[in-house]
This record gives structure tokens, sequence and C-alpha cells, in this order.
């Protein structure tokens, strides 16, 4: 039996999903915003497919489209950011404040989403360019200006081939990237830290057991002085080792005793948290992405939607 034009172009599409799908939650900063804008990008190319004139390759084509419908869903959405670029520092013992939307977090992103590349050099790029804090950047670019910096930075195309792909001129492609950079510098946001990606699994096994058993003297050995905690969806985030223990033993004096189940984000290490309850049994409580500098562990953030996110990552609901 013969196979359709249609069903082999669709394994051809599918095969882009995964790096379709890292594009648009660049764009997007919304890892659950991102499948479904992917969806819609596939759905758009299978109805256009006897259109295409083949003047570019498929996955070009795919990623114009893809461009399109993240502008679409732009039009109507929030800016997307980490709680530590919305205001300063709080305090263990000032108020915690009301939960904002999901719409207006950062949301994590599964590597196994969003990697594609079986070539350790090119997953560090990969990596790189879904770290929070490099999202977050992206979200204060129009648009138009975000598509050229991700095409150009992250995918390597060139200016005559993004110019192609947004239907635009070179000089303006080349005009958005010099405002995009320019944005990012003045705003501070052109951090090149670069967090280390094969952390020393050692320190990593020894935080999980110190934070399960809560032992503070083994914590202040793998926790870094200046380190940061934030927890979407809320506004609050600490600087400082001894605000983030203060918070631990204070306000989240209740996480004592949690498990923590190994995953990865955002091309880091985290941890699917889970609370024990008053009759023994673990529930979901949060999703923790932590970053090192130095051999230590700098950044703490702890998104509390745990019982959506979970899924996302393949974690149990219970343990």
């Amino acid at each position: 039996m013969a196979t359709s034009v249609s069903s082999i172009q669709s394994l051809d599409f599918e095969a882009h999903r995964r790096e379709l799908t890292a594009f648009c939650y660049r764009m997007l900063g919304s890892s659950f915003d991102a499948e479904d804008a992917v969806q819609e990008t596939l759905t758009r190319a299978w109805k256009a497919f006897d259109r295409f004139e083949g003047r570019s390759s498929v996955r070009t084509w795919l990623y114009r489209i893809a461009s399109n419908v993240c502008f679409d869903m732009l039009r109507a959405a929030n800016r997307r950011a980490r709680p530590v670029d919305m205001g300063e520092p709080g305090t263990v013992d000032g108020p915690l404040g009301e939960p904002l939307a999901s719409s207006m977090w950062v949301e994590p992103i599964p590597d196994a989403r969003a990697l594609a590349s079986d070539d350790p050099a090119e997953q560090a790029v990969e990596r790189d360019s879904i770290r929070l804090a490099f999202i977050a950047a992206l979200q204060v670019l129009p648009p138009r200006q975000r598509a050229a910096l991700i095409l150009k930075e992250v995918l390597a195309l060139s200016a005559q081939e993004i110019a192609e792909l947004l239907d635009t001129s070179v000089a303006a492609v080349n005009s958005a990237l010099q405002r995009a950079r320019a944005t990012l510098a003045d705003r501070g946001l052109e951090d090149t830290t670069v967090p280390e990606h094969s952390p020393d699994q050692e320190l990593l096994a020894r935080y999980m057991a110190a934070f399960e058993s809560y032992d503070f003297d083994v914590l202040t050995e793998v926790v870094a002085e200046d380190a940061r905690q934030s927890m979407p969806p809320y506004a609050l985030w600490l600087q400082g080792r001894d605000d983030v223990f203060g918070w631990w033993t204070g306000p989240g004096a209740a996480c004592r005793g949690s498990r923590l189940v190994p995953t990865r984000a955002n091309g880091l290490p985290a941890f699917g948290q889970y609370k024990k309850a008053p009759d023994g049994t673990y529930f979901p409580w949060a999703l923790q992405v932590v970053e090192l500098e130095d051999g230590k562990i700098r950044d703490f953030t702890f998104f509390l939607e745990a019982e959506r996110l979970f899924p996302l990552f393949g974690l149990p609901l219970s343990v």
C-alpha cells in the first residue's frame, strides 16, 4: 500500500516537534503555551502543505509558521517574568502577598521536551538558551526583535534567512538585532554567567539528603552565601543564605521531612518536592530548579503549582 504525500510530510513535521517546542518556549516563556503553539503550527502546516512551493526547506517553512503563531499569541499575552525581575528582595518576616496568575511567570520546561540535539556541544548551546534568566530576558523584547534574536543567536540563521522567514528586509533584521541586544544590555539582562551543566552529582546527592533531613550543617556547605530563593506564583524573593534558611525554618518549616525526586528543567538540575501530610503520606508541593556556581547552589526557584507541573515532568503525584 503506497504512503500518501500527506502522511510522509506528517512524519517530517513530527521530526521537528522538539526544536519547534524549544523555539516557541523561548518566544512565549511557558511550556504549556509552547505545546499549544507547536500544535497550532503543525495544524496550519498540514492544512497549507499543498501551497508549499519548496523555495525553502520544510524546517524553515515550519519556523515561519511557528513565528506567526507566536506573534498571534503574544498580542493578548502578559509579559512573563521572574520574581527577581519584579522588585527588590523581601524579608523572612515580611508579607508573602497574594499569588499572581500563572500567566505572569516564566514557567519551567523539561529538558526532554526542549533539547533537540544529540551532539554534546550543540546541547550546551541549547541548555544555555533555555535558562530561566535568558527566557525572562527575552520576554522584555518586542516579539519580532525576540524572534530575530533567537533565530540568529540560538539557531545561527543568517540575516538573509531571517529576513525571508519573517518576511522583512535584511536591513530591518540587522536593526532589530541591534535594538534587541541594546535593550538587554540597558536592562542589565545580558548576563553571561553560565551555570554548571555537569554539576557535581555528589554535591546534589548531599543537598538532597540534607534538605530531606533539614541538616543545616551540610546545607551551609552546599548553598552559597549569596544564594537567592523565589517562589512563583508569589512575587516575594529572598537574597542571601541566612534569609533563605530563615524561610525554611520559619514560614516554610512545614517542608521539614520532604522527599525529593531528581529531574531536569531548563538545562539545570531540578527536584520534585513532596511535602509530608499529617497522615504520613506525601503530596506534590514544588518543583525546585537550582543553579550552581563555583561548586555551590546559588539560586533556588520553587515553582509551587506542583499538581500542574509534575505531569509535564513525568513526576508522580504521590511517592
